[in-house]
């Protein structure tokens, strides 16, 4: 007899990945501790190897292409094993998101808070036409919705530099 409840089956690096190293665990709100995690490790390479601005913006755009590459996948995966289509423990679409957010950030809590407050804005109501991003199968549509809201968070806060 076949059934369709979920397999108890978890392929490791996809949970890895997909949870952001167990933050996807975090209670309540595991898109918040995704996104923080993002921001701190952020912080912690810019406060602890005084990058140039040019140095932190390529390390950031490693770290998109890394989550987005190794992201998709592994976010299926875990969608797949889990048998939900967008799991929240999934939180690897708000590191690329929140990163993506930071791209024009100085290396300074000030931007890093204004950043963080500006995604989870646009990821939690997730405007036109973020929200039909979620419609992309599988992965892509788990992970491609934040990169989204990052781009919104994105231009709002490079206005947002010009006077702050």
């Amino acid at each position: 007899m076949k059934t369709d409840a979920p397999t108890q089956k978890r392929t490791l690096w996809a949970w890895t990945v997909a949870t952001f190293f167990g933050a996807g665990f975090g209670k309540p709100g595991p898109g918040t501790w995704g996104s923080v995690a993002a921001v701190l490790l952020w912080a912690a390479y810019a406060f602890a190897f005084q990058p140039t601005a040019q140095a932190l913006l390529i390390a950031l755009l490693i770290g998109i292409a890394l989550t987005l590459l190794i992201g998709i996948p592994a976010a299926t995966i875990v969608a797949r094993e889990s048998g939900r289509h967008d799991p929240q423990i999934v939180v690897i679409d708000e590191v690329a998101g929140q990163w993506i957010a930071l791209l024009g950030s100085h290396a300074n809590w000030r931007h890093a808070l204004i950043a963080l407050v500006l995604f989870r804005l646009f990821d939690m109501t997730k405007p036109f036409p973020v929200r039909r991003l979620e419609d992309l199968p599988e992965g892509w549509g788990i992970v491609l919705d934040d990169v989204g809201a990052g781009l919104y968070a994105l231009g709002v806060a490079s206005l947002l530099h010009i006077w702050i």
